[in-house]
């Protein structure tokens, strides 16, 4: 299985740069992984990926447990033209209670059990044959005398009258299909009359004269090793299975359904067994309620970060392998021990970058690229509170590399994130927002990087009312900081009630919307804990 590699939710360079760059090491360690992104990456990740020519990874919506996770029976199916005693026997072969019928495109037709089948041969009519001959011969493990068509359909008769009494009462005509044994006269009266199919019992051999005539008339005949006795009583088998009163809409699951969907569906349905399909309509399989439906969980590791609330929906369904990560120790845990690293530096390609060397795997140019921008990005150019000798160091060595000059090419990415034209109010929240659970209460702070603070001003009572929506509806407080790398600073917003909390959180003896906080700029060093440990003296 393919383990996915990702960051937090609302990426930012660091999430995506650094999942691109473990994934490259772990395959050229002889893994298997893709680096994936949990939402829309931001301006400033565009431009590193476009610099560095590195495509956008795919997103990943959730690692919950889907119907096309589990263990179910991918062969439990069979075309509606085949006979009853070929699904009765796949039935058999595959301990199943009912099986899913299909046309030729594999699309699901109906739905047939075991006890329909009962009843069939119960209260069928077991005079009537309509089928493929070579279901016949498989029902009736026969051989081919001779063969004119491939359909057959008509009555059932068996030959046990003496001839002459056959010749005078029975009027056999194309629709019989006659069981009788070397019986040269019967034989001949049939196939003169045209029958469609004469089937000899214990493998009669027939003169060459009468496989002559039935030749030239094209009569099918075929031999089989049973009696006329069991022939009369299992031809019936050999019908199309779908000639059976099938269930022609079951209830079904979709292999992209979510297993706990279906554990909850199946309490009020209360069936066995369900066929499932495909979003095409095709069957895949039979998955069964008293299987043991065994999975595997989606193989994850982490990087910056290591929190329920910022990482993937279902999370707590999927196998983490491993975590990297620059940020205090959040509530994710596991069931068994895993690869956890931790440091205080300012950025998580700073020891993506240590485990290159640790292995001996050379960085390719883009590589290079990708961690110095996520470095770049996540300590504001080197110079944010959370930058260590480490980060610096990384950094030169990385801009060695990938051959850009860190100032130059660390302004183009700054001009390149800072810019908010054309973003909705609820854009601009959410391209870097995280989320902290603080004892009963629930924190987002998110964080704007740019320059033009006149943008944000006009539009300051709608950042207000949309931070107001969002406590009314989960949060207990929401924040914005607006960070001006070259004020080095940020202007705060907040919805109406967080007033205090912000005043309180940074010293204040006043507070205002959009008021101007000097030298606060990191969200991990300055802001987050600022707040929490305010929210925890509460």
């Amino acid at each position: 299985m393919t383990t996915f590699i990702f960051g937090h939710k609302n990426p930012d360079t660091d999430s995506v740069c650094s999942s691109i760059a473990f994934s490259y090491l772990k395959n050229e360690l002889g893994g298997k992984t893709v680096p994936k992104v949990l939402g829309n990456i931001n301006n400033e990740t565009k431009f590193a990926l476009n610099y560095f020519k590195v495509p956008v990874p795919s997103y990943l919506n959730d690692v919950r447990v889907r119907i096309k996770n589990i263990k179910y029976d991918k062969k439990a199916y069979i075309s509606e033209t085949a006979s009853i005693n070929a699904a009765f026997k796949l039935m058999q072969k595959q301990n199943i209670t009912a099986i899913p019928l299909i046309d030729d495109k594999k699309k699901l037709t109906g739905y047939v059990t075991l006890k329909e089948i009962a009843r069939y041969l119960i209260n069928g009519n077991k005079e009537i044959v309509h089928t493929k001959l070579d279901n016949i011969i498989e029902t009736l493990n026969a051989k081919v005398i001779t063969k004119f068509d491939d359909y057959i359909s008509g009555d059932i008769l068996i030959a046990g009258l003496q001839s002459k009494t056959i010749q005078k009462e029975v009027d056999l005509s194309p629709r019989d299909i006659l069981i009788v044994g070397d019986r040269y006269k019967v034989l001949e009266y049939a196939i003169e009359s045209h029958v469609k199919l004469i089937i000899l019992p214990l493998n009669v051999n027939l003169d060459k004269k009468i496989i002559k005539k039935a030749e030239n008339n094209q009569i099918n005949i075929i031999a089989s090793e049973l009696d006329s006795f069991q022939i009369a009583n299992k031809i019936l088998l050999s019908n199309f299975v779908k000639s059976i009163n099938i269930n022609k809409s079951p209830i079904t699951i979709n292999n992209e359904d979510y297993y706990n969907d279906f554990k909850n569906m199946i309490h009020r349905v209360n069936h066995s067994n369900y066929p499932v399909v495909n979003n095409k309509g095709e069957c895949l399989g039979l998955i069964k309620l008293t299987g043991p439906n065994e999975y595997e969980k989606q193989k994850v590791i982490l990087v910056d970060h290591n929190n329920f609330a910022q990482s993937v929906d279902g999370l707590d369904e999927a196998d983490i392998l491993e975590i990297i990560d620059h940020h205090n120790i959040g509530d994710i845990g596991t069931t068994l021990p895993i690869n956890f690293r931790s440091k205080p530096v300012g950025c998580t390609s700073t020891m993506i970058y240590e485990m290159y060397k640790e292995n001996h795997i050379n960085i390719p140019k883009n590589m290079a690229g990708l961690m110095l921008s996520a470095i770049l990005s996540d300590t504001l150019l080197l110079t944010s509170p959370t930058t260590t000798e480490d980060d610096k160091f990384v950094a030169v060595k990385l801009a060695n590399i990938a051959k850009v000059d860190i100032d130059k090419y660390g302004l183009e990415m700054l001009k390149a994130a800072s810019s908010i034209e054309g973003k909705s109010v609820e854009e601009l929240i959410n391209t870097d927002f995280k989320s902290y659970v603080v004892g009963d209460k629930l924190l987002g702070i998110s964080q704007i990087m740019t320059m033009d603070i006149e943008t944000v001003e006009k539009n300051i009572d709608e950042f207000i009312a949309k931070l107001n929506e969002m406590v009314s509806k989960e949060y207990s407080i929401v924040t914005i900081f607006i960070t001006d790398i070259i004020k080095n600073g940020s202007y705060v917003l907040y919805n109406d009630a967080a007033a205090n909390i912000i005043q309180d959180s940074f010293g204040l003896k006043d507070i205002h919307q959009c008021m101007f906080l000097s030298k606060i700029v990191s969200r991990k060093k300055q802001i987050q804990p600022n707040i929490i440990s305010v929210l925890e003296g509460d």
